[in-house]
């Protein structure tokens, strides 16, 4: 959108079905992009950077600035920073998040990735500071937290804990990484999302990296995606609606319209919402006019499972590092992208009783790859789905006429094969080697070769 268009004022809910079809492109023209965060710690203490401390947040900001990325400023505070296509955004806590470029192949955007942690290693180590892509923070409490100075962050954090007991928890101690892939019309993007819905949970149980809180083990694989089920149900979670023959892009924004906003911007100003949903901004409940801009943020501040912008964001997994990032693009990329695969899938997925699947999705965040329900089991399914994926991803090869993307599927079928996961690896280096030292976890962490 440009700047005159972000300004256009709505006054139809055509206008917004609109921004969604607009998201329509041809498969030649489909892209990959990925997001993954990682927590900073000082090397002495192992506490979370600040923004202003030293080392801080602030300080690492600045170095890439002048090493060739544009900052994005808000009150005199580089809150992110943007170059060809790529952005750098803090997260409440501090997490440091890459929102790579829109590449053709994963090929692509491993090497972004890869280089991407490489220069914040090499950063981290004039700094004394320590990198570790993570789930949930393993050592620190919420007392502990940083907050990031961006004037959003200050609105969420007071409305958190109307709707939930672990929102901030979920803003600052919470790590993911996530994949963005395009859809070519309404039928597609149906499919698609419900594809998505349908798997996440599996996703989730196969990137399970998050056992840890407070220096000893959770009770969980993926305390990450627990997080989720208590932050705020008006935004968050399992969408039964995508499987209702109704669903489609009208559909998909009567949920938004229903859902309240938490802050109007104007001039880079932050205005009471009064909390009001965009349906009653809309209708004109509220002394200020809805613009295209409003709406655009308003996408953006919905946190379910899986989520529909002019593109399909799939946000299902824990933090990890380069080659895990590398295996989840691979993983939905050979699902979505291919016909045959993603007819497979939906014709598998299609036979699922819902109530099975919303069971499956409940016992992931303590049981991953070990969780059934009914008819379902969470390991037969990532077996069957990465195979579907590599068939996908094969075939995709020989018509971008590229080496095969299906070499990125690897350590998640090490581990669908094995069943054990990376929360469980931990668990047991934990209560081995490390004899209930959590600080080995993060003294351990790899920070000149982030794909170990």
């Amino acid at each position: 959108m440009t700047h005159t268009d972000n300004l256009t004022e709505l006054h139809h809910k055509s206008q917004l079905i609109e921004y969604f079809e607009e998201g329509n492109k041809p498969p030649e023209k489909w892209g990959i992009g990925t997001e993954h965060e990682k927590f900073l710690y000082r090397k002495d203490t192992l506490q979370r950077l600040g923004y202003d401390t030293t080392p801080g947040i602030g300080q690492i900001l600045q170095h890439m600035a002048d090493s060739g990325w544009h900052p994005i400023v808000e009150k005199e505070n580089i809150i992110g920073l943007t170059q060809d296509g790529a952005s750098i955004t803090i997260e409440p806590g501090g997490q440091f998040e890459l929102s790579g470029k829109n590449f053709k192949n994963i090929h692509q955007t491993y090497e972004e990735t890869r280089k991407h942690f490489e220069d914040l290693s090499n950063i981290c180590k004039e700094l004394n500071v320590i990198t570790v892509a993570l789930g949930f923070d393993p050592i620190c409490s919420r007392e502990q937290m940083p907050w990031m100075p961006k004037e959003r962050y200050r609105i969420m954090k007071a409305y958190m804990p109307t709707k939930g007991t672990l929102g901030h928890d979920m803003m600052t101690r919470t790590a993911t990484i996530q994949v963005n892939l395009d859809y070519s019309n309404e039928t597609d993007m149906i499919r698609k999302m419900r594809v998505a819905q349908a798997l996440q949970p599996v996703v989730t149980a196969l990137f399970a990296n998050s056992p840890f809180s407070e220096g000893k083990p959770n009770g969980y694989l993926s305390y990450r995606a627990h997080i989720w089920d208590d932050t705020d149900p008006d935004r968050c979670g399992f969408l039964p609606f995508l499987f209702k023959d109704n669903f489609g892009f009208e559909r998909w924004v009567d949920y938004l319209l229903d859902i309240p906003m938490y802050f109007i911007v104007r001039n880079g100003k932050y205005i009471d919402s009064h909390n009001i949903t965009f349906r009653s901004f809309l209708n004109g409940k509220h002394e200020l006019k809805p613009t295209l801009e409003d709406w655009d943020i308003h996408v953006s501040t919905v946190f379910p499972d899986v989520r529909l912008k002019r593109f399909i964001e799939m946000r299902g997994a824990d933090a990890g590092c380069v080659s895990h990032i590398a295996a989840l693009s691979a993983f939905w990329v050979g699902l979505l992208y291919n016909q045959d695969a993603l007819d497979e899938a939906c014709s598998i997925i299609d036979k699922w009783d819902l109530s099975d699947l919303q069971a499956l999705r409940a016992g992931i965040p303590k049981h991953a790859l070990h969780a059934t329900s009914g008819r379902l089991n969470a390991k037969e399914i990532a077996r069957q789905m990465l195979k579907i994926s590599a068939k996908g991803l094969s075939e995709r090869s020989k018509q971008l006429g590229i080496e095969d993307e299906g070499q990125y599927l690897w350590p998640i079928v090490e581990i669908a094969e094995s069943g054990i996961t990376q929360a469980e690896k931990h668990l047991h280096k934990y209560h081995t080697e490390w004899q209930g030292d959590i600080t080995k976890l993060i003294q351990c962490w790899p920070q000149t070769d982030p794909m170990q």
